[in-house]
């Protein structure tokens, strides 16, 4: 392995931009050693979401990657779950199939808190395109995991653009409030990519007919992927092309440069029936609250899918 590969565990709920988000990783092994992807409930229930991850990996011909199942509901609340946006399976639009990658007998939770105490200090990051449930249960479970973490980088919340799922709420952090609370209250380095930023990243045709152009199963399944999962943004906001949200967190791993954010603090609504899920980000510094992630908001969108699609192209 070279020493300038990251090391990281992809937390995730697919999901059409959660496979996006995968299919960049696996097209990076240069930059990413990928340790492991554990699953949790999501856009669809956890049956659906760690069968999902193994078939994203299986049309990206990586039979090799470990896939573990997590937990199936949040911490304190009832699942909620968006088939109205990804469809019944959560990857609607190419024709799927029951994946011959085997499950791993190891729950999610206890990959991470092994991983975490296996490898050196901060030297893993956790990817989580997901509601935040099997981190903050492993932090729960193994509170000395903490301060091994090197950073997580998360997709999830919104400020000025605000929700997705209510008003005040975007999804990931709506579906399990109490588990970004953990998160967030947990002192480990986080880089947030709140709506305000994956809403500069839009599925234009030309941009999914490039991807589509590759010409190679993994570029094909994608390119179907996002025609269906675009279809319910471009009705809701009117624009040519839906959000890309999850593929941004790896995005950020690989380049960096191309995103603009601040240090802030940011707090979780777990009260009002009225916000539950907001993340109220402190952007403007009008309280003493101690910032706690870097929370990204500019995003050179060109480069983003000149990445997304040169690394398509190489699976």
């Amino acid at each position: 392995m070279a020493s300038s590969q990251r090391k990281i565990i992809i937390d995730t709920d697919p999901g059409q931009d959660d496979a996006a988000a995968i299919m960049l990783a696996l097209g990076s092994p240069d930059e990413l050693d990928i340790l492991g992807i554990t699953t949790v409930a999501g856009n669809v229930p956890l049956t659906l979401t760690q069968k999902n991850a193994r078939i994203v990996c299986e049309f990206a011909g990586r039979k090799d990657i470990k896939v573990f199942a997590g937990c199936e509901r949040p911490l304190k609340r009832d699942l909620v779950t968006a088939e109205h946006v990804h469809g019944k399976t959560g990857l609607d639009g190419p024709d799927l199939f029951e994946p011959e990658m085997a499950l791993q007998p190891q729950h999610a939770v206890d990959f991470i808190i092994d991983t975490l105490r296996q490898e050196p200090k901060s030297s893993v990051t956790l990817c989580t395109l997901g509601p935040l449930t099997n981190v903050a249960a492993a932090m729960q479970k193994a509170p000395d995991i903490v301060p091994l973490i090197g950073e997580i980088v998360m997709m999830g919340g919104a400020y000025f653009e605000v929700g997705n799922i209510t008003p005040a709420a975007e999804f990931n952090i709506y579906v399990d409030p109490e588990a970004a609370e953990i998160v967030f209250k947990s002192g480990v380095p986080i880089v947030m990519m709140p709506l305000d930023l994956t809403h500069k990243v839009l599925t234009f045709g030309e941009r999914v007919a490039a991807i589509r152009a590759i010409g190679s199963r993994p570029a094909v399944a994608m390119a179907e992927m996002l025609e269906f999962f675009e279809r319910f943004d471009i009705e809701k906001y009117g624009a040519d092309g839906g959000p890309l949200h999850d593929p941004t967190v790896i995005a950020y791993l690989l380049k960096p440069e191309i995103f603009k954010g601040r240090f802030c603090n940011v707090e979780i609504e777990v009260m009002s029936p009225l916000t539950l899920g907001m993340t109220v980000v402190d952007w403007w510094k009008v309280t003493d609250r101690k910032p706690n992630a870097m929370v990204m908001r500019e995003i050179d969108d060109v480069a983003f899918f000149a990445l997304l699609t040169e690394r398509l192209a190489r699976l």
